[in-house]
């Protein structure tokens, strides 16, 4: 297999553009805007979504699914979410299509109009706490832990796959409850799942904290975030959680009896991960020749394959990695043996290099005369030849050992990116430089917008446990109290 990448360094958007392709992780699709996401991008997916739901189940959560299409009116009875998703809506208006009598192809039947226009899903809020009212009744229907996976809708301008696309993946978590304590203490717990989910399984570092006002999701009293920084020094949500207070509540009449008999509002949160996770997977580790997967996370972690000249020597080999792939197979690792003789050794070792297949072991005849074989890390691109005798503990060992250092390398490249600075002066060469910028800022939404404006970079997060530090702000020299985080992001 012969890659053709573009580096990094010439150019990082169409090399990301260029990877997602050939490593076989996704599709533009005739829809514009949407992707088809292939087999081996699907199957990263999937370890994401099993554990991520693993997690879920262990904090009380149950799934659940709820429908693609939501009534427009519903949408107004929240102001500030409609606000929010408005631009993005795709309505649906018709049910049905028709032959055009003047033979111009298939046209709308102007006789299937709806009686109410419905919106396809950008989020679930509305049709969920619509549902709520009627399963919420009493403080013994609390708290109510609802997670439901499925596919949203957000009519988005410019798309790049995986990062932003009209249709993507999700899990959307909604849950109600009868105190502000308690609906705090959950949003809060959801951003430390997803915070660990990413950084133990993914290997990506993050910065937990709270998002300003004007980042704050639409209809939301408190969002909470993850922030990742990706190689070429932007920022990229890796997840959220709300609290919404009793907004939602109050807006489609969700009411609980408490234990004194009286009838009060219920308190509520909501949080997300999308397939824009597969976008911080790619870009925090890979390199110019393709996929760096962690191990966790890939697909197979181990590919076996065979040095041969013939089918007798493709059999003596085979004789030997049987046993081999079941002793690896019984310590939980995934491997595959490509014993396919329409390509060579040499193709095959691009195309696991390609799709980040973390331990590449080869074995040919003098191998197995040797007692030995041959282990490739993709972290490193390193090589070494190593006894056959205990090769699954030393696979098991060196998986682990990938993890960690990926994990490590991007922790490094994070602390080699992340700036303080105290001047206007300073905060522009900084996000020149790409990276995480912790800046004063005097706290109001019109220097927020301003800066944002000037410099194209956002307030990130403010950090939880954010320590205060008397200072100016950057842009207004006004008294501020703590330093926020600046970047430019996806």
């Amino acid at each position: 297999m012969a890659k053709d990448l573009t580096s990094r360094s010439k150019d990082y958007s169409k090399w990301y553009n260029e990877l997602v392709v050939q490593a076989d992780l996704a599709d533009n699709s005739a829809v514009r805007g949407c992707m088809v996401i292939k087999p081996y991008g699907y199957a990263i997916w999937e370890r994401i979504q099993a554990d991520l739901d693993r997690r879920f189940k262990e904090t009380g959560h149950v799934n659940a699914y709820f429908p693609l299409f939501i009534p427009k009116s519903y949408f107004s009875k929240e102001a500030s979410h409609v606000e929010g998703f408005a631009k993005e809506c795709a309505v649906v208006t018709h049910y049905r299509l028709k032959n055009d009598p003047n033979g111009k192809g298939i046209v709308v039947d102007e006789d299937a109009k709806l009686e109410e226009e419905l919106i396809v899903r950008p989020t679930s809020e509305t049709i969920i706490w619509d549902t709520y009212r009627g399963w919420i009744q009493s403080y013994r229907d609390l708290p109510l832990l609802i997670n439901q996976w499925a596919n949203v809708v957000r009519w988005e301008m410019r798309t790049r796959l995986f990062l932003r696309t009209t249709e993507f993946l999700w899990q959307e978590g909604h849950t109600a409850h009868a105190t502000q304590e308690e609906a705090i203490a959950e949003a809060e717990q959801m951003l430390h799942v997803y915070g660990d989910f990413v950084e133990s399984m993914m290997g990506i570092p993050v910065l937990r904290g709270k998002k300003s006002p004007n980042e704050r999701f639409a209809g939301a009293l408190e969002t909470y975030c993850i922030e990742a920084l990706m190689q070429d020094g932007k920022a990229l949500q890796a997840g959220t959680s709300h609290f919404l207070g009793q907004n939602f509540a109050k807006a489609f009449d969700v009411k609980y009896q408490s234990k004194e008999g009286k009838m009060e509002y219920v308190w509520a949160t909501s949080w997300g991960v999308s397939t824009r996770l597969m976008g911080a997977l790619i870009m925090t580790h890979s390199d110019d020749n393709g996929l760096v997967l962690p191990p966790k996370l890939a697909p197979d972690q181990v590919v076996i394959v065979p040095i041969y000249r013939g089918e007798e020597d493709l059999e003596a080999i085979t004789a030997v990695v049987d046993p081999l792939l079941k002793s690896l197979r019984a310590k939980g690792i995934r491997v595959k043996y490509d014993s396919r003789d329409t390509y060579k050794p040499g193709w095959k070792f691009n195309e696991y290099e390609l799709k980040g297949v973390p331990v590449r072991l080869a074995i040919g005849m003098r191998d197995i005369e040797k007692g030995v074989i041959e282990v490739a890390r993709r972290d490193t691109l390193t090589k070494e030849t190593v006894p056959m005798t205990g090769l699954d503990s030393y696979v098991a060992t060196l998986l682990d050992t990938i993890q960690e250092n990926l994990f490590a390398k991007a922790s490094a490249n994070r602390e080699n990116n992340t700036w303080r600075v105290d001047t206007w002066e300073e905060f522009e060469k900084a996000l020149n430089k790409g990276g995480f910028v912790f800046a004063h800022w005097d706290g109001t939404p019109e220097t927020e917008e301003k800066i944002k404006e000037i410099s194209k970079a956002t307030i990130r997060c403010i950090p939880l446990n954010n320590p205060l530090e008397e200072g100016v702000c950057i842009l207004t020299g006004k008294p501020s109290s703590q330093r926020v985080v600046f970047a430019r992001a996806y």
